[in-house]
């Protein structure tokens, strides 16, 4: 099915979704779903502490710096093709790590879960803009959150009862093992369903525009995840100082690439959209929450001595909040229509001043009040789950549904970015105030200021969000010209 905007919408175009939103499911769930097992990795295969780090980092740096180019496939080629195409590999990269006999076979085949994660995840975000009518976006948008806030809440719980249960003796390989059959059901289901919505006339994907953007986002992402962990050494700042001109230089190539009539990986014309800059500016913001899971984790293990089940325990709320909010969403858009994203954001930031009180006047040492604590969390994730489809429906229909894959996979690759960004800054500020101790008192204050830095950030992108709101989405024709420019 070539992509006609006047097109009627497709009859099974809700199957087709549910099918696609597995791969929304997938990739945050094999992200968190490791954090619990590398324990026992590390006592079956002997790894060390930088190869541990290398099993979460590698999947997290190749997803993020790929999911562009994975979105840009599926306009080209098909998102029902790409999508199986990606789920296909992914289902092979998950065996490799299943029966991965050493720490560097574990981390080859993490990094080709993240490329073929990046391929298939945009998909279900970029079919929402085509296969949908108006009308029944929103609903399509909350869905994706939906799912988005489910697989990231109960990747770790799983993780950890998959490996209780040793399933056939597999031990941590059980969570790498059990996309197999799922890939696999997704597959027989999804081959008669899934229709190709792609450009028209596809083009050849733009190869140099593909390396200079890897090249550009493995710069920023890389150093941003292995920086704080190796002592921020000199490749990481030099890293990092690449990045502006390599950016130049992509755009360069892309605006040469566009004037002679190819397609770019990355339409400049479609980027100048109005709005979409400060969109994604919006999405950058959303994020910083990414550092709260850390963070809160070494408060409640190193400031309350809580053991890592009940620390895991604890998230339980957010994410019953990050489920539900998404599906409040388009009644809080029939209500008070644009502004939900602010109301969301919103949400998030008092709830972590009022969680910032909560922490500041309970005596040290002594649990935080359940109830209190169980309303702010749930909190946090309603706001976040309520403004999610609502931030990625902003940063999607300011393009034409022609770059819908393409401005798919940059609004997820701006949220993985975020969260790398997150981790850094308010990262590196948390343990820069903790310095050598590790004392209640210490972890207590460094958690304060830390959960402070997240609450302005969203406060920022909530004011952001109200402003962009005054202003109606311009999408631009098929052919990138942004109209009115």
């Amino acid at each position: 099915m070539t992509l006609d905007t006047k097109t009627p919408p497709a009859p099974r175009r809700w199957a087709m979704f549910a099918i696609l939103l597995v791969g929304t499911f997938l990739p945050p769930l094999d992200f968190f779903i490791v954090n619990v097992a590398l324990p026992s990795i590390r006592e079956d295969l002997g790894a060390s502490p930088s190869s541990q780090q290398l099993v979460i980092s590698a999947y997290a740096a190749i997803y993020a710096v790929t999911l562009i180019t994975g979105g840009r496939l599926g306009d080209l080629f098909g998102r029902g093709r790409v999508f199986l195409c990606g789920l296909i590999g992914f289902a092979v990269a998950s065996a490799l790590c299943g029966i991965a006999w050493s720490p560097w076979a574990l981390i080859i085949g993490r990094i080709l879960q993240g490329v073929t994660a990046a391929i298939m995840a945009p998909q279900a975000l970029a079919s929402i803009q085509v296969i949908f009518p108006e009308t029944e976006k929103p609903l399509a948008l909350s869905l994706y959150g939906a799912v988005f806030g489910l697989a990231a809440t109960i990747g770790q719980a799983l993780g950890g009862i998959l490996i209780s249960l040793d399933l056939l003796g597999l031990g941590w390989r059980a969570i790498f093992l059990i996309n197999l059959p799922l890939a696999i059901l997704v597959a027989l289901f999804g081959i008669p369903l899934l229709k190709d919505t792609r450009l028209r006339h596809a083009r050849r994907l733009d190869i140099g525009g593909t390396m200079l953007s890897m090249a550009t986002l493995g710069a920023l992402i890389i150093p941003l995840i292995e920086g704080r962990e190796a002592g921020w050494p000199l490749w990481s700042w030099l890293s990092l100082g690449a990045v502006p001109p390599l950016a130049w230089y992509f755009w360069r190539y892309e605006s040469r690439l566009a004037s002679t009539g190819r397609a770019p990986l990355l339409s400049p014309a479609a980027l100048k959209a109005p709005g979409l800059g400060r969109a994604l500016l919006i999405a950058l913001l959303f994020y910083t929450i990414a550092a709260f899971f850390l963070l809160f984790s070494v408060f409640l293990q190193g400031a309350l001595h809580l053991n890592a089940l009940s620390a895991g325990l604890i998230f339980l709320p957010f994410g019953a909040g990050f489920l539900l909010g998404p599906l409040a969403a388009p009644l809080g858009t029939r209500v008070v229509g644009v502004y939900v994203n602010a109301i969301g954001m919103a949400l998030e930031a008092g709830g972590f001043l009022c969680l910032v009180w909560l922490v500041a006047t309970t005596p040290l040492g002594m649990p935080l009040a359940f109830v209190p604590l169980a309303v702010l969390l749930f909190t946090i994730g309603f706001g976040q789950g309520l403004a999610l489809p609502t931030l990625m429906r902003m940063v999607t229909s300011r393009v034409a549904p022609a770059f819908s894959g393409m401005i798919a996979g940059i609004a997820t690759s701006t949220l993985q970015v975020s969260a790398a960004l997150s981790v850094a800054i308010i990262g590196g500020i948390f343990y820069s105030l903790l310095g050598l101790q590790d004392d209640p008192s210490a972890i207590t204050h460094a958690f304060v200021v830390s959960m402070l830095c997240i609450a302005l950030c969203l406060a920022v992108g909530s004011g952001l969000s109200i402003t962009l709101a005054r202003r109606p989405s311009i999408v631009p024709p098929a052919d990138g010209r942004v109209a009115g420019a």
